[in-house]
């Protein structure tokens, strides 16, 4: 076959193509670095000063943890050591709250309720797909690589576990959603907690009627009336502690409700506005004393880390299992999802997420890292306002992907330990209870070991077992607090590229309207202008 213009298609013109591609672009590439000046080389650092710092500071960090180790400092020593962290900590939970809140207002307030409801969904099926592809992949390698070989007699064991209901923490997960009292919710959160309590034991009817009977039977009578029974119950409580959820909920309702007021609610969104710039100038200055605050925090948790002799076969291989887990979602799930919806280059998209990530592994919580990404994903990357405000509160709450991994593998390979089979629908339910489980994990430190009770829980596996992987904990969880502060970064920049046509209607609408108002107050202006100059005449002749 020819094709129109009668000329046979060469066979090597394809490759021909493709190899002069890569010249000229090999070309460009020599030329822009031979063009390179110091002025260049300046500007670049000066851009990018905050993420070198911040990357060095990780590096000196580890390197003063592991040469100060050997001084065997006490524990009194380590938390003086360890102070310049715990205030970055302190100064970015301190943004926490007030972020969350201006953010999701502004943001919901700032689109119509089609768009965010549109937004939304994409958000929310963007969360639900990466969490359960996330636990398939922890279950994957957990099984192929089997790390919970032999036995658990060795291993070591280290804290203690608080037993939990899995229907009382859905319960509770829901329940949080509505706080009763908006400022108790600013910093505490409802918890179930079990105490124990006596109940009488329901004496059985006597068929026998006679006096008889009852005289001979009277000790025995006696005895059930004050005979006890103890039982557990479930008893309302609370934890310290930020209850995001419930404020989340909040900010998206009073959002929506300020967007459909219009111009009534117009004051209170140029309030909420104005905290949202003023929070985010904050973070500006306390991100100058991040790399201090992210070094002292590396470099404190490695001195205080116990010694590495307890870290045996099984638990070492378990690390390595998670870290190869949390790098397969990390590096090839994720930048791969971003390119294949948006089209765009992956890496460009996280180099700019390079201090929040980094952040994320310093201070190993979500929540507080929450400041530092819209910094990042808002100047660096340029996502739109609108999206990030709505997209990250939400995201740091309820999209925990490595959590959900870490929790599927962690289950899986307390099982393997315990020489207990599995079967596809025990598998089954560890994925749903994971994928659940990890989004009422708070966005604080080591919050996934206290839901890994119900993932365990839902089996029937031992949750004592919990304590043989708290030795490690303390990294992995840095690791899967990076992965949950990607994924929703990238989470932005998707739901971001799919409401492109949204955001731009709403644009054309808000300068439409913009010039109408304008039109409408020009009169006004005018006459109170008007009515301005005349005013100092007649108060001349009044005095």
């Amino acid at each position: 076959m020819t094709k129109g213009n009668g000329e046979d298609p060469k066979p090597g013109s394809r490759m021909e193509r493709i190899q002069q591609g890569v010249r000229k672009r090999t070309l460009l590439a020599k030329k822009k670095v031979q063009s390179i000046t110091k002025d260049d080389v300046k500007s670049y650092l000066m851009r990018n000063a905050f993420v070198l710092f911040t990357v060095v500071a990780v590096i000196l960090g580890v390197i003063l943890g592991f040469s100060l180790r050997s001084y065997k400092m006490s524990y009194r020593e380590v938390k003086y050591f360890s102070f310049p962290g715990e205030l970055l900590m302190r100064m970015l939970q301190m943004l926490v709250l007030p972020l969350i809140v201006s953010s999701l207002v502004t943001g919901i307030a700032a689109l119509d309720s089609k768009a965010s409801g549109k937004m939304g969904v994409r958000a929310v099926v963007y969360y639900m797909s990466t969490t359960i592809i996330a636990v398939l992949i922890g279950i994957i390698i957990v099984v192929i690589i089997h790390p919970g070989k032999g036995t658990k007699e060795n291993m070591h064991r280290e804290g203690k576990i608080v037993q939990v209901t899995a229907a009382d923490a859905f319960l509770d997960l829901i329940r949080n959603m509505f706080p009763p009292n908006l400022v108790e919710a600013c910093f505490k959160q409802f918890k179930t907690n079990y105490e124990k309590r006596k109940f009488k034991v329901a004496i059985p009817p006597n068929d026998t009627s006679t006096v008889t009977s009852i005289i001979s039977n009277v000790s025995e009578a006696m005895e059930a009336l004050t005979r006890m029974r103890e039982e557990i119950v479930p008893v309302p409580g609370s934890v310290n502690g930020v209850n995001a959820l419930g404020l989340v909920v909040f900010s998206i309702s009073f959002g929506l409700v300020i967007g459909s007021m219009r111009e009534q609610g117009q004051a209170l969104k140029d309030f909420f506005d104005s905290l949202n710039e003023a929070i985010m100038r904050l973070v500006a200055l306390i991100m100058w004393y991040a790399p201090l605050g992210i070094l002292f925090l590396i470099a404190g948790k490695i001195v205080e880390m116990e010694d590495m002799g307890v870290i045996g076969g099984q638990l070492a291989m378990y690390t390595v299992t998670v870290i190869i887990g949390l790098l397969i979602h990390a590096v090839i799930v994720l930048p791969l999802l971003y390119f294949v919806i948006t089209r765009k280059n992956p890496w460009v998209f996280i180099g700019g997420l390079i201090q929040a990530l980094v952040t994320a592994l310093g201070t190993s919580s979500s929540s507080a890292t929450l400041p530092v990404t819209f910094k990042c994903l808002e100047e660096i990357n340029g996502v739109d306002k609108r999206v990030t405000r709505f997209v990250l509160p939400v995201g740091a709450t309820i999209n925990m992907d490595g959590t959900a991994l870490y929790e599927a593998l962690a289950a899986i390979f307390i099982a393997q330990v315990n020489n207990f089979d599995l079967n596809f629908g025990q598998i089954i339910t560890i994925s749903i209870t994971a994928t659940a489980a990890s989004i009422g994990a708070a966005g604080i430190p080591q919050a996934g070991l206290v839901t890994m009770v119900i993932v365990l829980t839902s089996v029937g596996l031992p949750t004592d077992d919990i304590t043989l992987i708290i030795a490690v904990d303390w990294f992995l969880d840095r690791l899967r607090t990076t992965t949950n502060v990607l994924g929703d970064s990238i989470g932005a920049g998707i739901v971001e590229h799919l409401s492109r046509h949204e955001l731009k209607n709403r644009d054309a609408e808000m300068g439409n309207s913009v010039i109408e108002e304008n039109e409408m107050k020009k009169p006004y202006q005018l006459i109170s202008q008007e009515n301005e100059n005349e005013k100092p005449i007649d108060s001349e002749t009044k005095m």
